[in-house]
Order: structure tokens, then sequence, then C-alpha cells
């Protein structure tokens, strides 16, 4: 399992992305840039006042945080280039150019309009913030990706069941952000999920189950019908994508179910992303594989904007910090790659 991690952090040392952490004097967040930044996995840009920052990195034993760029937005000589950025992106939706200014003077905004402008490559918040905080700059700001209008989380799901996935190694999305996606959403989900599972967990070949309480029309009702739509768009979205549903989960994860339940398929039983029907399922079935089957659950990895900004939880500890550093450098990596 820790093998996954550790392939997501050469990735980002080959390849250093400029990640800015605007919550810059959280404990949790600078105790994790020093060890990035001891490790060399990626540049970071640390958010905040320059001589709170320092004091704490002394107080705290932090010697490595001399190496990243920090700025205090507010007297950033970038600040008014920013405000004026920000106020033409939402012009349309009535913002002055003082409201830009005051904006501007706000971590999270400052952060995504460096990613805006080509000063940064991605984003990590949330351990003081919540997601619509984190969330709503980068909607504003960076916006989707083409093709792409809702954003969804995917969560890495690292088991003990070496049979199962890429070698027990399995992608689950919508696990975070839209509770209950249409079937256009959730087709968006799928195409999302399947570029994560390339990106971060390094699945060469995604192959993507869309999960239901059906396999093949084994059951009727409108929440399967969704999932068979769904389906049929993502096929239209990515016609070279390798997705199949809408099947039941041991459908999807068992060879022998797979084979029985949906003959001819190239994804039963075979599965490394699973796409569920709803917000609700995909949180409690990470959160049952996690605690019943030990797994390692790490993410939500945020999916679906232009460029990668993630979202911590409150409660993270040092470790998860520091794997969303390392796994938001592997996101930057592949949004410039597919430009």
């Amino acid at each position: 399992m820790l093998n996954l991690i550790n392939q997501i952090v050469e990735r980002a040392k080959a390849n250093r992305q400029r990640i800015v952490l605007p919550e810059g004097t959280e404990e949790r967040t600078l105790k994790a840039a020093n060890q990035i930044l001891t490790d060399e996995v990626a540049d970071l840009i640390l958010l905040g006042k320059p001589d709170e920052i320092n004091e704490l990195a002394v107080k705290w034993g932090l010697g490595n945080i001399g190496k990243a760029t920090i700025i205090d937005p507010e007297d950033s000589p970038k600040h008014e280039a920013y405000a004026q950025l920000l106020c033409e992106l939402r012009k349309k939706k009535g913002m002055t150019i003082e409201e830009a200014r005051k904006l501007t003077n706000d971590p999270l905004f400052f952060g995504c309009l460096m990613i805006k402008s080509g000063d940064a490559d991605g984003q990590l918040a949330g351990a003081r913030n919540t997601t619509g905080n984190v969330l709503r700059p980068a909607l504003q700001i960076i916006k989707t990706a083409p093709g792409i209008t809702c954003v969804s989380g995917a969560m890495l799901l690292l088991t003990h069941a070496p049979e199962c996935g890429d070698h027990g190694v399995l992608v689950m999305g919508d696990v975070a952000v839209t509770p209950v996606p249409d079937a256009n959403q959730l087709a968006q989900i799928a195409i999302c999920t399947a570029k994560t599972a390339k990106a971060v967990a390094g699945i060469e070949v995604p192959k993507v189950a869309m999960l239901s309480f059906s396999t093949k029309g084994s059951a009727s009702h409108e929440v399967v019908d969704k999932v068979v739509e769904a389906t049929k768009i993502a096929k239209e979205m990515d016609p070279s994508l390798n997705l199949d549903g809408e099947m039941q989960a041991d459908a999807a994860l068992v060879p022998e179910v797979g084979t029985s339940k949906a003959p001819g398929s190239s994804v039963a039983g075979y599965a490394n992303v699973l796409v569920v029907p709803s917000l609700e399922v995909g949180n409690i079935s990470y959160k049952l594989v996690q605690r019943l089957g030990h797994a390692d659950a790490v993410g939500p990895i945020l999916q679906g904007i232009a460029r990668p900004v993630n979202d911590l939880s409150r409660g993270c500890s040092i470790e998860d910090v520091y794997r969303m550093i390392a796994i938001t450098a592997n996101q930057a990596i592949a949004a410039k790659s597919a430009q």
C-alpha cells in the first residue's frame, strides 16, 4: 500500500511543481511543508506574514521552511495586478475593483490568482477552512476544466485485496462534492475519476465500472436508469475510455461474478475505477471499506477544476498534508502534459 504513496512522491520529486499553501501559519501545514522541502518533493509557496511564519518555524524547529517562497498577499508587488485580473474575471457578476482588492488580500483567493496567472501550479488548503471557502475562489478564478461543469472528489482506496482493482488499488468517485448528480454530471464524474486514476494512482488503463444495485437490467428503477444514461453519455464524451455499466460491486470486482452477470464486458470483474451513483453511496462505501477492510483511504482528491486545488479535512494529520501536497503535484504534472 505504501508503495503507491512512494510512487506518487517520487513522480513529484522528478518533476517539481509550485504548490501554494494559503494556510501558511497552520501548524500541521507548516510541519508537513518542512518535510516536503527537506525531501525536495515540491517547491512551496507559503502565504502569510513572513515574520510570523519564520517565528513559528523557529518555535517548532522547522529548519527548512526558509527554502519556501513566503508571500504576504497584502504586501505582494503583484497584488494590484491580481486584483485587476479578479475584477476582470468577475465583472459580469458586478465586482468592483475595490471588492477585488479586498478579496485579493484573502490567501485562498490570492493562491488561485497565482495559479491563474501562471505563477503557481496547484493549491492545497482546508486544515483551517471549510470546503466551501476552498472551492469558491477556485471555481470563480480557475474554473472547471473544458467540457466539465461539476466538481467531484475521488478517493484512493489502498486495500488488502491484491486480487481486486490494480493490485489492490481502487479509485472511487464521487465521495466529496455533488450529493445527487444527474446523468450528465455522473458521466463527467466518471471521466474525471478515470483521469485521477491515471494522474495520481498511476493506473495506465482505467477500467471504469458505473455502479448500481442492478447489473445489465437485472433490476428496474429510476436510479438505475440514471446510471444507464450516464454510462451512455460518458462513452460519447470519451469513446476511448474502457467503461461499462450499470453493474453491482461484486460484478465489477470479482471475475467469476462479472462473467456470470455481465458476459462479454471488458470491465466486469476487473474494474479499478468505481463510480458511485450518489455522494451518499460513495461516502458510506469508502468508510466501510476503510473501517471494516482496514484499507487506507487517501483523499478526497478534487477533480474537474482546470488546475489542481485540493481540500484538506480540518481533522487532517501532518502525513495527510504531506501526501496531498504530493498528490496535488501529480495532478499539476498531468494537467500540464494534457495542454
